[in-house]
């Protein structure tokens, strides 16, 4: 059938809008990686310029929630603009970033979580390089990927115990002195904590390490819980009398509100960085680069408040005698460290 001249008009006119459409998706898609990288003297008016016209952003994070909060409320009150704010473990937090990302739903901005899921959200190629002014004061020990991630803050795994069930004057001194008698029945552990597992084993010499795992475990058991702030509200609670990798922070912060809860000096403390990372499909990519930098700014120290170690070294410097976990290897790894984990700690939560 012959075309009209009308239709054939429209059907011009629509393929116009769709090469348009395109043309426009790309420099959308484009401008997040051009904004990211821009480095001139404007850098900072044109994101606020934008992050007016965008209003706010949406974060997703494995933060608590209280703790977060204070980060918001403080970047809100600068810069006028709202913070969206999704709270998920960061395996769920890698699930639903990269099942939006694949599905063409751009609805996050940033991620800041564990480590080790920065990581795999880099491989997942989800995560864009930024260049920020931010960046000069941060621990080149807090920077991954090229720039794909930034570690906001350093987090650190110790032991800790509850001071009514645990006489100071029992405390191990060492992770092998946990096979003795005292502690059976008294022991707990994250329920998938196998890459602080992995540091602490390879610390010691991984022969010798696994079969001292197998040996504690064989002897006193141990439990196995879901959360890290779970397992430190129940040392609080003395229900896990002594447990194994919890955050140092949280500790801190019980501790000081009057919690029977304190630290053991079992070396090595083992760090493990939480990073940012902004979507190479930002939504609102000026307000997050705001963001950003405002989490390695000012935000710095709100953590020092929270007990919690920045990674600016201008606040605070790097901890030192501890073992800094290497998410690239560590991924690369995980699978042969999660079995191992499995296999020696079982893999029941209660």
């Amino acid at each position: 059938m012959a075309w009209s001249h009308n239709t054939a008009r429209a059907a011009a006119l629509a393929a116009a809008a769709l090469t348009a459409g395109a043309s426009q998706s790309a420099k959308a898609q484009s401008s997040v990686a051009d904004l990211a990288l821009y480095t001139g003297a404007d850098r900072q008016a044109r994101l606020l310029e934008g992050a007016r016209r965008e209003g706010g952003l949406t974060l997703y994070s494995s933060a608590t929630t209280e703790d977060m909060r204070e980060h918001i409320q403080a970047f809100e009150a600068k810069y006028g603009l709202k913070v969206k704010f999704w709270r998920g473990d960061s395996e769920s937090i890698l699930q639903r970033s990269v099942a939006e990302t694949r599905g063409g739903r751009h609805e996050f901005d940033l991620l800041e979580t564990s480590g080790g899921t920065m990581e795999a959200a880099f491989r997942e190629d989800i995560l864009q390089i930024v260049r920020s002014p931010a960046l000069e004061d941060i621990s080149p020990k807090a920077k991954f990927a090229g720039g794909a991630w930034t570690g906001t803050r350093f987090q650190m795994h110790i032991s800790a115990y509850n001071t009514n069930a645990v006489r100071r004057q029992d405390l191990p001194k060492s992770y092998e002195e946990l096979a003795a008698p005292r502690f059976k029945g008294k022991l707990g552990i994250e329920l998938d904590d196998s890459e602080w597992f992995a540091a602490v084993t390879e610390w010691m010499g991984v022969e010798k390490g696994l079969a001292m795992w197998r040996d504690i475990v064989g002897k006193n058991g141990m439990s196995m819980r879901k959360g890290h702030t779970l397992i430190a509200n129940l040392t609080a609670s003395g229900e896990v009398p002594v447990a194994l990798g919890v955050y140092k922070y949280k500790v801190d912060q019980m501790k000081r509100k009057g919690a029977p809860i304190d630290t053991i000096g079992m070396p090595p403390a083992v760090i493990h960085p939480i990073g940012i990372g902004l979507s190479q499909k930002a939504p609102h990519p000026h307000a997050a680069l705001l963001f950003f930098d405002f989490m390695l700014t000012e935000g710095q120290a709100i953590y020092v408040t929270q007990d919690t170690h920045p990674t600016n070294i201008k606040i605070r410097s790097e901890p030192e005698s501890a073992v800094y976990i290497d998410y690239a290897r560590a991924l690369d790894g995980g699978d042969k460290w999660q079995k191992l984990f499995k296999e020696i700690f079982g893999a029941r939560a209660r």
